[in-house]
């Protein structure tokens, strides 16, 4: 008679705890957990979908927080202490990277902003500006202050607050190309910093009209106008008392220069130069201090001295607008640099804290109604002064799956929103009520295109499924980040500007040609949606993505798979028995006793 063992079968609540703490390290498939959950680092973490991630308890969120051991503790703290080492240097690169960009555009920036033009330029303008100061709160302050002092009109500012907004979100673009290393990264991380992009363009693409024909924001913005405005103080935030020390030491653009180029107080950058110190001492005092009648002044270009900290690193007395432009340059590189390696630190060191974590319980501490979302974009926005800051610091987390592009669009929403008091507060500091005017614009525009695109699920769906395109291209081919960049934020609006041009020279030919162009274009996009939609267009580009992919995985391979083959042969022959070099020995095979053949010759030759 034979016993049976049974063994004891373990209560649900059990299985799913050993399956998500304790075998973490010897499973990594969520097809191998009975609460079929994804872990952080699992071989098929890009394969799950927002719809199969299941919903954790608050309970099993606070447990994943707060129950360790101390070991785990101590590797917690030396991980924070990591990340925010990277991230303090993080923000240094881009608040480096924006003051070498005002080095290197400043006198471009002032010089296209300065004019009453038409919309369509206006809005041009207002991109290009923040695409080449790589800061929209520098934009719109300069925007504020031109309208402030009448250098522009009303009009002409609020379409370049609405060009401002779509310039701004270049540099959390640049930010994702950081991530090429790993195709998963990259889609989530292009996705979603484009869908920052995409929000701002359609909501342009909406309200620019509208303003044409109605002008609805002037409107809406002049009923809430007081009679006056008070004179207030500016006012930064304490993220930039934190960086910018650091880098205002090694590069510190002077602003007054886009201001005023753009105000016409200068007519270009060369009334700045050659830098001149007073008796030669490089500091605040002798170099940018404010002028006094019968005093010897000092005399500062693209790059200026600080009052608290002094001059900085690539400061030069004497130095010419060459010398400024050559250190922009290099200050440019190295952030670049510096963006780059703090980029592979931090997510690094979060991949690492967050390895064996489920995303169950990641998505339930991260997954915020989308109104406190764009609340938390808002503040902390309002903190750093910079929306470009809050989004390329947002686009990592994205990257490496913390975060879901159905919060980052919340986020990045508030974080328009936020970008928006850099705008009071200078309008403030103008006593200006036009200036203020124009700022409420920029406030009821962002709200608007958040009313338009965000409430309802399928307009909100528009944005978010463009992002997901965008990324699932950008796995195919890493070409795809840097074409957009330079086909969105450069070459379609000078393509637009130079249209513009054409209507505003009041030449018949001139008008004619535009007319032209414009409707060669209209037929020629009509023509392209088309072909996109009714005849398998979109297929063909993804195979032809496919196609090139595949050929690059290949050329990659290539060394590898060849002394693979090699090997392989080698094997094969030693297997057989059969000599490597059979076929060359059959080929000569008179090589072997050359002497014969001479001999032979020899022989003929005396006989005859």
């Amino acid at each position: 008679m034979s016993t049976e063992v049974v063994e004891p079968i373990p209560q649900d609540g059990a299985a799913d705890a050993a399956a998500e703490v304790g075998d973490s390290k010897a499973i990594n498939s969520r097809k191998l957990r009975p609460t079929n959950s994804t872990h952080f680092g699992d071989v098929d973490f890009d394969d799950e979908e927002m719809a199969d991630i299941g919903d954790a308890t608050w309970a099993e969120v606070g447990r994943a927080c707060c129950v360790h051991s101390p070991m785990e503790w101590g590797k917690i703290f030396i991980g924070v202490c990591a990340a925010f080492f990277f991230l303090y240097f993080f923000l240094f690169s881009l608040e480096l990277l924006g003051n070498s960009a005002k080095v290197l555009g400043g006198c471009t920036a002032g010089g296209i902003m300065g004019n009453n033009v038409n919309p369509v330029a206006a809005l041009v303008i207002g991109e290009l500006a923040t695409a080449l100061v790589q800061s929209s709160s520098t934009t719109t302050s300069i925007i504020v202050s031109l309208v402030g002092a009448d250098a522009v009109s009303i009009n002409t500012g609020i379409y370049m607050i609405m060009g401002a907004n779509i310039g701004t979100s270049v540099t959390n673009t640049i930010v994702a190309m950081g991530q090429m290393a790993d195709g998963s990264q990259l889609e989530r991380a292009f996705a979603g910093a484009t869908v920052h992009d995409l929000f701002n363009l359609l909501t342009v693409a909406v309200l620019f009209p509208l303003e044409l024909i109605s002008g609805y924001l002037r409107a809406l913005t002049g009923a809430m106008l007081p009679s006056s405005v008070a004179s207030g103080k500016s006012w930064s935030g304490p993220l930039k008392k934190i960086v910018s020390p650091l880098a205002g030491r090694m590069l510190k653009a002077n602003s007054s220069v886009i201001k005023d180029i753009s105000t016409g107080k200068v007519a270009d950058c060369s009334a700045y130069y050659p830098v001149f110190c007073v008796d030669g001492i490089e500091d605040y005092k002798h170099c940018a201090n404010k002028c006094v009648k019968g005093e010897t002044c000092g005399r500062v270009g693209l790059i200026t001295c600080d009052k608290g900290y002094g001059c900085p690193a690539f400061f030069q007395n004497g130095a010419t607008k060459k010398d400024d432009t050559i250190a922009g340059g290099v200050c440019l590189f190295l952030s670049l640099i510096f963006l780059l390696i703090c980029l592979m630190g931090l997510v690094n060191v979060l991949q690492r804290g967050l390895m064996g974590m489920s995303t169950r319980i990641i998505y339930k501490a991260t997954n915020v109604p989308g109104i406190v979302a764009i609340v938390i974009g808002a503040a902390v926005t309002v903190l750093v002064q910079s929306s470009s800051i809050t989004t390329s610091v947002l686009t990592p987390l994205v990257g490496i799956g913390v975060i879901q592009l159905e919060q980052m669009l919340p986020l990045t929403l508030g974080a328009n929103i936020g970008t928006t008091v850099t705008g009071l507060l200078a309008a403030l500091v103008s006593d200006s009520v036009a200036a203020l005017q124009v700022a409420l614009c920029h406030l009821f525009f962002n709200i608007s295109g958040i009313i338009i695109w965000y409430p309802i699920p399928f307009m909100r769906r528009v944005p978010l499924n463009g992002a997901r395109e965008l990324g699932k291209w950008t796995r195919r081919s890493k070409l795809v980040p840097p074409i957009y960049i330079i086909t969105v934020f450069f070459v379609c609006p000078l393509l637009l500007l130079g249209l513009s041009e054409l209507f505003v020279q009041k030449k018949a030919g001139w008008t004619a040609l535009g007319t032209i162009l414009v409707i060669a274009i209209f037929f020629g996009i009509c023509r392209f949606i088309w072909w996109w939609k009714r005849q398998a267009g979109r297929d063909a580009f993804i195979a032809c993505l496919d196609k090139r992919k595949e050929r690059n995985d290949a050329l990659a391979t290539l060394p590898e798979d060849m002394q693979s083959l090699k090997s392989k042969v080698a094997q094969l022959a030693e297997h057989t028995g059969l000599p490597e070099d059979e076929e060359a020995d059959e080929e000569k095979p008179d090589e072997e006793n050359p002497s014969e053949d001479t001999e032979d010759a020899a022989v003929e030759v005396t006989e005859e």
